[in-house]
């Protein structure tokens, strides 16, 4: 008797199981075949629930993951609100290049919300256990913040590019109503795109092995579970989502590219750094953030391997947004004084 196999299409499983059994007849190969479908489809269980592995299995290392998780969590989270606060509180922080920013401190904020929470939990606990509704909204969330970071990377280089190339015209052309359509057209647009990819996902069949060699649910670990064909997603992820992540890239090397070959016809050294600081702290995330996410998702097959993938994955889902609020305290003038000043009108506040 031949084994179900479920990437096997109907029509190959005919023919394999009439090679296999050619002393029937038609008859009792057709029922026999039904019956065989019939337990196929019956294994392919309704999952309820997922094993998150994490980064490591040994029992020494989980209380010093979970301090540096912890810590980590807590300083990306005060620092990221910290920039909201300033920019919101401060009247002269009221430019397009402050608004992107304050919706990039949120996207981190949650973005890093989406995945560390359940970890601390899991370590704290000691179980691995995340439900498949879980684990499909972390996936949606996850998709959603991670995307829309790049597309606001992708917005506040063009900001870069109207204010270094044309800085006459930026504050006719780069208007409050143009600020909000941007960042309201990326928050929709991600949204949309990770509720597409999160529906599919919920059309798999998932059994046998539940074991997510990750701290999260990401979406390459899952297709690996999938029992059914996930031609279909990894379809969408490589048109839809190579679309969107293209449009990103295209933006930001655009962008840099007009604002370099502007930068080189100033004649002044002065003028040259003067306008190179303008994105120089932009340009430090972009490369953090980009470079990490590639370094995940387009490394060799070869040497590609589920841990190494877990632990490059921390480096942009929470090195990146604790370091972003750090970039741009430190190279920004502004921020930093908004920042001094918000920490002596609550000292004043105090006494």
């Amino acid at each position: 008797m031949i084994q179900p196999h479920p990437r096997i299409s109907t029509l190959e499983y005919l023919i394999i199981f009439r090679a296999h059994n050619p002393g029937l007849t038609n008859l009792i190969q057709l029922t026999l075949f039904s019956a065989y479908r019939q337990m196929e489809w019956e294994n392919l269980t309704s999952v309820s629930e997922f094993f998150l592995l994490g980064l490591s299995q040994q029992p020494e290392q989980q209380w010093p993951l979970f301090g540096l998780f912890l810590s980590m969590y807590l300083v990306t989270v005060t620092g990221n609100l910290l920039i909201i606060l300033a920019i919101t509180a401060h009247a002269q922080l009221h430019t397009p290049m402050f608004f992107f920013l304050a919706n990039l401190s949120l996207t981190d904020t949650c973005f890093v919300s989406t995945t560390v929470p359940k970890t601390l939990a899991n370590i704290w606990a000691q179980n691995q256990v995340i439900s498949y509704t879980g684990c499909l909204s972390q996936l949606y969330f996850f998709l959603m913040f991670g995307m829309l970071e790049a597309s606001l990377l992708a917005v506040m280089a063009y900001d870069r590019y109207l204010a270094i190339c044309y800085p006459l015209h930026y504050i006719m052309v780069m208007s409050h109503g143009l600020c909000v359509f941007l960042v309201s057209a990326s928050w929709v647009t991600n949204a949309l795109h990770s509720l597409l990819h999160t529906l599919l996902m919920s059309s798999l069949s998932f059994c046998a092995d539940q074991e997510i060699a990750h701290f999260f649910c990401d979406i390459n670990p899952l297709l690996s579970l999938s029992c059914t064909d996930p031609f279909i997603n990894e379809l969408v992820i490589f048109t839809v989502g190579g679309l969107m992540g293209l449009v990103c890239v295209l933006c930001l090397v655009i962008s840099y590219a007009y604002i370099f070959s502007t930068i080189l016809k100033i004649p002044s050294a002065q003028g040259k750094r003067k306008a190179f600081s303008t994105c120089s702290s932009h340009l430090s995330v972009v490369s953090l953030y980009f470079g990490s996410s590639f370094c995940v998702y387009f490394s060799p097959l070869s040497s590609h391997s589920a841990q190494k993938g877990a632990v490059a994955s921390v480096m942009y889902t929470v090195v990146t947004p604790m370091l972003n609020p750090f970039i741009y305290s430190l190279r920004n003038r502004d921020i930093k004084s908004s920042l001094k000043k918000l920490m002596w009108a609550r000292k004043i506040q105090s006494f």
